[in-house]
């Protein structure tokens, strides 16, 4: 994976991560630890971020920001190379920055079919959502809109950026009748904006102060 790994970076930021077996610096941990112990720190210091305080919310944020990344990842190697890396809990280690947002390192980032990605990556946020779902009472529903939301908005970046239909294709499997994500939101066309994602649930964003609604959100269109 460290030849598709290196061209994804070129995407932008936001698909850029670090690997190989020296982290990119110290404070480096697996998943597994921040989905465990630090999980209510986490929350908090998103909810200290955002202004919303230490809840749902935060809880909710913190849950579709890891899986933006863990989508952008792994379709943007999709759609590069057909190939995803393993996206597993305890394959993908995590630091925070006193500023800025979570950073990842994938230490063996092993090559796997771009088939697997739904598996792995939505085995890593299932791990995530039992913890949020015990501790803050955020709802299947909301995170699996989450999980959806990510999805969606890694694939309307890589479509500007890159060719190809590979992450189209994964993507919409995801999202089909039948798919993990079924039932998650509907594809529409706006006159004006062409195809938009719409929700069925909503990520509680607009209860932060100031953040107002998503594109996606199911309250848009009310």
């Amino acid at each position: 994976m460290d030849d598709v790994l290196r061209r994804l970076a070129a995407v932008g930021p936001f698909f850029a991560v670090p690997y190989g077996t020296e982290p990119p610096g110290p404070g480096f941990r697996p998943l597994t630890a921040l989905y465990g112990e630090r999980l209510g720190p986490y929350v908090t210091e998103v909810g200290r971020r955002i202004g919303s305080g230490p809840g749902r919310v935060a809880a909710s944020t913190a849950q579709l920001g890891i899986a933006s990344r863990l989508w952008s990842l792994g379709l943007g190697c999709a759609a590069l190379a057909g190939r995803v890396p393993d996206l597993a809990a305890d394959r993908v280690w995590w630091r925070l920055p006193a500023a800025g947002s979570l950073e990842l390192w994938l230490p063996e980032p092993a090559d796997r079919p771009a088939e697997t990605l739904g598996d792995t990556v939505l085995g890593n946020l299932a791990v995530l959502d039992a913890g949020l779902r015990e501790r803050f009472g955020v709802s299947p529903k909301v995170l699996r809109g989450n999980a959806a939301s990510g999805l969606v908005g890694a694939l309307r970046v890589l479509s500007d950026r890159v060719p190809g239909g590979a992450a189209v294709a994964l993507a919409g499997a995801l999202l089909a009748e039948g798919g993990p994500l079924a039932g998650t939101g509907t594809f529409i066309h706006e006159e004006g904006l062409g195809v938009a994602f719409v929700r069925r649930s909503c990520c509680l964003y607009y209860q932060v102060p100031g953040g107002g609604l998503c594109g996606d959100c199911v309250l848009r269109t009310r």
